[in-house]
């Protein structure tokens, strides 16, 4: 799994505990993420920033900028293994 799967992994599980199996449907509808909803399991394909910002976009999208904020939570304590530069902007 690589740190941009974990990313996306995070960010998914996070909006999860707060809206439901409704945060796996947003994300499979996500080009560049590959998602099976029955295992919870998630990759990224393609270019790994672009799609990471699109997912966060589709929730932004329901929910607002609030759900930009459980997003950069999710993946805080990940961000020592990346360099800043390989952060999606909305990210940081």
């Amino acid at each position: 799994m690589s740190i941009y799967d974990q990313f996306a992994s995070n960010i998914i599980k996070e909006q999860e505990s707060i809206m439901g199996p409704l945060a796996w449907e947003q994300a499979s509808k996500v080009t560049g993420l590959r998602v099976d909803i029955q295992a919870h399991t998630v990759n990224v394909e393609g270019n790994s920033k672009e799609v990471l910002e699109k997912l966060v976009a589709q929730y932004g999208r329901l929910f607002g900028p609030a759900s930009r904020e459980v997003c950069r939570d999710a993946i805080r304590s990940l961000l020592s293994q990346v360099a800043p530069d390989e952060i999606p902007a909305v990210l940081r």
